[in-house]
């Protein structure tokens, strides 16, 4: 039987089940704007960037961009401290650069050289730095949640004070290996924080027409984990939102769930065209609630000038420039590497 149909404004998920909530947040210092627009405007160009060698062929394979999310993985990242631990899904470059993994070495694993991560036999899904405790970008679909919920129950037998944030997406959350971590983590009370980011079309389905409960903060009611919405687009809801979190876990309470309402402007890889949106949609999106256009009002009102910003944004051009000319030029592969890593 065919499923009955949903009305124009259910499609695109922005009803008002998916509408952020606009709790007051805590206001940054101008120390702490000026940290989250470097960071955030480091994704968003070094992501276009990306985006542009893929179709100058440079990047081949699979590339999906995090565009208009950098919000969540910046916000999150200042709520840790030293030794905590992140991994994530195939959306993962603005998580490595977030986690101060070099964009040099991010960029050259995207157009597969000696210089990567993975030494140039990974690819933009597959990049691990134990120094930066990056546990990962994976390609199958949820199977970051139970890799993360491992290592929470490290953390717990060593007794080391450390939270893991594992992050995975709207579309994941209906993944049967989600329940069952979530399970084990708040039957050990496990230090993890699970991090949903509901860009609201997972693959290129709406939440509204995949998702019985689109709440995903309440997907953890079952196994007595507390939850939250929080405003994906805003560095300062989500960093307020982390630091409550990571506390909750850091405490010995076990588990916390935060649903990042989000929006990815871009198609889910670079080979989707996006015909499930509109146009009209993202632009919106951008114009009234694009995460680094937020801060930088709030700079300009800090006594930040054009020309300041201006000049921030032409140091990150910079660095990612530098990125580009490095990935293309490095060396690939040794054949004689083929195997390393692999079998020894």
């Amino acid at each position: 039987m065919a499923a009955p149909k949903k009305s124009a404004a259910k499609e695109t998920g922005h009803d008002k089940e998916s509408a952020p909530n606009k709790p007051r947040v805590p206001d940054f210092s101008k120390e702490q704007e000026l940290h989250a627009f470097r960071d955030m405007l480091l994704i968003r160009r070094f992501e276009e960037k990306a985006g542009q060698l893929y179709g100058m062929g440079a990047i081949g394979g699979f590339c999906h961009l995090y565009i208009g999310q950098e919000a969540v993985v910046v916000g999150m990242q200042m709520a840790l401290r030293e030794g905590d631990q992140v991994i994530t899904g195939y959306r993962d470059h603005g998580h490595m650069l977030a986690c101060e993994m070099d964009a040099k070495g991010v960029m050259a694993e995207l157009t597969g050289r000696r210089g990567g991560y993975s030494k140039g036999k990974g690819g933009s899904m597959h990049m691990f730095s134990m120094e930066k405790h990056f546990y990962g970008g994976h390609g199958i679909v949820g199977a970051q949640v139970s890799l993360g919920t491992g290592i929470a129950f490290a953390n717990r037998y060593r007794d080391n004070g450390s939270v893991c944030l594992a992050y995975f997406g709207d579309g994941a959350s209906n993944q049967g290996q989600v329940y069952e971590s979530f399970n084990m983590a708040e039957l050990w009370k496990l230090p993890v924080v699970y991090v949903i980011e509901n860009n609201r079309y997972a693959m290129g389905t709406s939440v509204t027409r995949s998702s019985a409960q689109t709440d995903f903060s309440k997907r953890g009611i079952s196994f007595n984990i507390p939850g939250e919405q929080v405003d994906g687009m805003d560095v300062r809801a989500v960093k307020a939102a982390g630091d409550k979190a990571v506390a909750h876990c850091r405490a010995g309470n076990g588990p916390y769930i935060l649903e990042m309402q989000t929006y990815r402007y871009r198609g889910h890889s670079m080979s989707d065209p996006a015909k499930y949106r509109t146009r009209e949609e993202v632009d919106k999106i951008r114009n009234d609630q694009d995460p680094i256009e937020q801060v930088r009002q709030r700079l300009l009102g800090l006594e930040m000038t054009e020309d300041d910003l201006k000049k921030i944004d032409a140091e990150i051009r910079k660095i990612v420039n530098e990125a580009a000319d490095f990935a293309q030029n490095d060396p690939e592969p040794d054949p004689a590497e083929l195997y390393t890593d692999v079998y020894r």
